[in-house]
């Protein structure tokens, strides 16, 4: 079976970054909870593999767990699709959060520069 390429609603502006860490969705109007996988990883969102995905435009809280630190952020479901997952963008990150982001991100950089 022949892959068709990806098409994107809006072009990303920042590169992604392989980022497989546990994380957990809370969507903000029921309550309901998901355990999930991040795949990838940016300043601005990340992308999800979950069983059962949120729709798109859900509002979610969003927790993520790495190397023995946990942030969380509110972020909305920007796409959904069986070939890609749940995309997530952040939508109100606290700044403190912001420089962990920005260290986890650091370090994947580093690290594929190093390979």
């Amino acid at each position: 079976m022949r892959r068709r390429p990806v098409e994107y609603e809006h072009p990303r502006l920042v590169p992604r970054y392989s980022f497989v860490v546990d994380t957990e969705l809370t969507d903000m109007q029921s309550g309901i909870q998901i355990k999930a996988r991040t795949k990838d990883l940016c300043l601005f969102g990340c992308g999800v593999d979950a069983l059962k995905p949120f729709p798109k435009g859900a509002n979610v809280r969003i927790k993520l767990s790495h190397g023995g630190t946990d942030v969380e952020a509110l972020a909305r479901v920007i796409y959904v699709r069986s070939d890609l997952g749940m995309g997530v963008v952040f939508t109100s990150v606290e700044r403190e959060v912001e420089q962990i982001l920005e260290g986890w991100i650091a370090e994947l950089t580093s690290s594929s520069i190093s390979r």
